[in-house]
């Protein structure tokens, strides 16, 4: 039976990391939050991220913006905060409005605030084994695989979902750590060649959002499992992974709710803390 890989225990140790940067910095660090329209789920990440900030000694800023709001008009708001010297960190709560264009937006915002780690010139940056600032939800991946005490090197790890947040800058952080790396999407899907990859996999990894799409008895003997999805089934969160079955096989399997979700607000709060590291010691993320 697989031992349960909970976020909450490595996202608390982390804490503690950052409280004692901050107190080293001797200074407060800003994160600005834009909401754009009325979205509850969006409102209570929001929330989540303004308690973590504030438990850390991080300052929340919170702008809210009408849903109809022309793209222009945020555009000069980012601008804006790009040249407040007092916000280090800047993050654009989704979803959208339709008018907006998020791939579009994202790049306005200035590559040394940008602590979601989506500007092109910071996924540029994991390329060359230069990054500061990682996309949150790949980096708690990491910091997950890393608390396993496994090593990569080697490893036949197999992605399932290749979306820029998760997949994609995943594929290039565990290639630094030499694993040998496949990445599943709609193509291989098509080709009827996930449950292939997926049997082979010494680590597998899985962030599509289609509830349970891979079934336990896929998974390899002794397998580490990371499942990003969560996904409303009825009156229950699952994952994108068979849970049940799955922990029969795996060796280590996070946890649907529990496993990766707590560690993504602290990963967020850690960049933040990275970002005034690095003008605090004169230098820029890009």
């Amino acid at each position: 039976m697989a031992k349960l890989l909970e976020g909450r225990p490595i996202a608390q140790n982390l804490k503690q990391e950052i409280i004692k940067e901050i107190s080293i910095l001797g200074k407060k660090p800003v994160l600005a939050s834009i909401m754009v329209g009325d979205n509850a789920g969006a409102e209570a990440y929001a929330k989540s991220q303004k308690k973590t900030a504030q438990d850390l000694g991080i300052e929340y800023q919170f702008h809210k913006l009408s849903a109809d709001v022309a793209e222009k008009v945020l555009t000069e708001f980012i601008e804006k905060l790009n040249k407040d010297k007092s916000v280090n960190g800047i993050i654009i709560q989704m979803p959208l409005p339709q008018q907006i264009d998020y791939k579009k937006i994202s790049q306005y915002i200035s590559p040394d605030k940008d602590t979601e780690g989506m500007h092109p010139l910071n996924i540029g940056k994991i390329l060359f084994n230069k990054a500061k600032l990682i996309p949150c939800t790949a980096s708690a991946v990491m910091e997950l695989l890393n608390a396993t005490g496994v090593q990569l090197r080697g490893k036949e790890v197999v992605i399932v979902g290749h979306s820029e947040i998760v997949g994609k800058p995943l594929a290039l952080l565990l290639l630094d750590k030499f694993a040998t790396v496949t990445v599943c999407h709609i193509g291989t899907q098509e080709a009827g060649k996930i449950k292939e990859h997926v049997r082979r996999a010494e680590v597998l990894i899985v962030a599509v959002g289609k509830a349970e799409l891979i079934k336990g008895g896929w998974i390899k003997e002794g397998a580490i499992v990371i499942d990003v999805g969560i996904n409303r089934v009825a009156d229950k969160i699952v994952g994108d992974v068979e849970f049940e079955e799955a922990a029969k096989h795996a060796s280590w399997i996070t946890p649907v709710p529990g496993g990766v979700g707590p560690l993504t607000v602290t990963m967020l709060m850690r960049n933040v803390v990275e970002a005034l590291k690095e003008v605090s010691n004169g230098r820029k993320v890009f």
